[in-house]
């Protein structure tokens, strides 16, 4: 079945239409209540980023769930991980997260987590679009759920991510740009590192409400580049505005994204005899990484975009490691949900155990040209009955053969088809990758 609210990774609009209104996240609420209280009291934890949106949605949220009778535990600004953590270590039924993630402020959007801490299955979501379509029906006075903060979960978080590499692996003598996107990690990131031992230079840590993301973070990361060349640091980490996402930086201002910071981790864990089985990538992870891998007998696999994807291959192999070139990347051992504070310590774990600098551990992945053109869409469009289409993306597959990759995707949370054309030569592939982009243009004004 077709889902109607629900994409890749819960529901995002912009704020004050479709699904990002007062009345919708209400009602969403009580539905969510509904599902997952199944007839008896139930905890639900709530976060949030630093969206000014964040206050409203939350107060509707927060009055849909006690209408249903669920209980309520409010958490303020924290990453999405930092809920998935809570919510299994509180033993709440579920958690819900009001973010848009790398989104700009005026979008915002709600993930959820089951009592696991694990994205809700498509069949939990579906069990809550069909509860959406009945009328709400509040429950008795004495059952309303009851809405309590909790005011150390900050901490609780800062010490979880802090256990998840060995206590030996102390980060002194080590400068460390932190970039928080103006985001949910501002207040835990810097901390984690400094308690750690590095020497930490933050950035992207005042939010207004209106900044979040904003010329900064995983989705902008120059601005890091920038400041650890400035201050002559030996990486910068960059995380987006959930803190699901990191993107790095070398000493030398390099950026290391997802697929580079895998590699470093799975070949890190490998050589310690830690990874236990393969790796997960995505349809969109770089070939280098799969070469890269393939040196070490080191399995891969790819899933569909989305790190829920990911997740549903790791548990299916009962692999530990997997993630997206994105910058998602999931620690199964340590962790439930892409976290990118946890996975910028694993890199830090590689690099203290072996010695070398960021720069010398991505070295052993070659990174092939990959060109990734985003096209805006007014409606949706069939790309696999398109003609046109179809024909542009075969004929850049025959002249690639085994060289190289095409993958053509719609988004899962914006209103645009993705394409990615991967090869030897970069000029040929930008210029592969315009010419489906034409198709795809050319297709939805037809």
């Amino acid at each position: 079945m077709t889902r109607k609210y629900f994409g890749t990774d819960g529901i995002r609009a912009r704020v004050g239409q479709e699904s990002m209104t007062p009345e919708f996240v209400l009602k969403l609420g009580w539905a969510v209540g509904k599902v997952l209280a199944n007839g008896h009291q139930s905890l639900v934890l709530i976060g949030k980023d630093t969206r000014i949106s964040g206050y409203m949605l939350e107060s509707s949220l927060q009055a849909g769930l006690s209408a249903a009778g669920v209980d309520i535990r409010l958490v303020g600004p924290m990453p999405t991980p930092a809920i998935a953590y809570l919510t299994r270590t509180l033993r709440a039924s579920a958690g819900i997260v009001i973010s848009a993630s790398h989104n700009p402020y005026y979008d915002n959007g709600l993930k959820f987590f089951s009592g696991d801490g694990l994205k809700l299955p498509d069949s939990v979501e579906m069990e809550i679009e069909k509860r959406m379509e009945e009328p709400l029906e509040v429950v008795s006075s004495d059952k309303l759920g009851k809405a309590e903060r909790i005011t150390d979960a900050t901490g609780r978080y800062i010490e979880f991510c802090k256990s998840t590499i060995p206590t030996a692996d102390a980060l002194h003598g080590l400068k460390v740009v932190v970039d928080c996107a103006n985001g949910a990690t501002y207040s835990s990131a810097p901390l984690v590192f400094q308690e750690l031992g590095a020497d930490v230079i933050t950035i992207g840590a005042s939010p207004n409400g209106l900044n979040i993301n904003r010329d900064c973070g995983a989705t902008a990361p120059q601005r890091l580049c920038d400041a650890v060349l400035s201050n002559k640091a030996d990486l910068g980490i960059a995380l987006d505005g959930d803190g699901d996402r990191l993107i790095m930086a070398d000493h030398q201002g390099e950026i290391v994204d997802g697929d580079e910071a895998l590699y470093i981790i799975a070949n890190g864990w490998h050589q310690e005899g830690l990874l236990k089985g393969g790796v997960v990538g995505t349809l969109m992870s770089n070939l280098g990484l799969e070469l890269g891998l393939r040196r070490f007998d080191i399995p891969f696999e790819r899933a569909k975009v989305g790190d829920r994807y990911v997740m549903e291959r790791l548990m299916a192999q009962g692999w530990r490691l997997g993630g997206e070139s994105s910058g998602h990347i999931i620690c199964l051992d340590r962790t439930t949900t892409g976290d990118g504070i946890v996975a910028a310590l694993q890199v830090l774990h590689v690099m203290v155990r072996s010695g070398s600098s960021l720069h010398e551990l991505k070295q052993g992945m070659q990174k092939y040209p990959q060109t990734l053109v985003n096209v805006p869409l007014e409606n949706r469009i069939d790309l696999d009955n398109s003609a046109p289409i179809q024909t542009a993306v075969q004929d850049v597959k025959s002249s690639l053969q085994d060289r190289g990759r095409v993958l053509l995707r719609p988004s899962g949370t914006e209103p645009l088809v993705r394409v990615m054309v991967e090869g030897e030569d970069p000029g040929l592939v930008t210029r592969y990758a315009e010419q489906i982009a034409d198709a795809v243009r050319q297709a939805a004004v037809a």
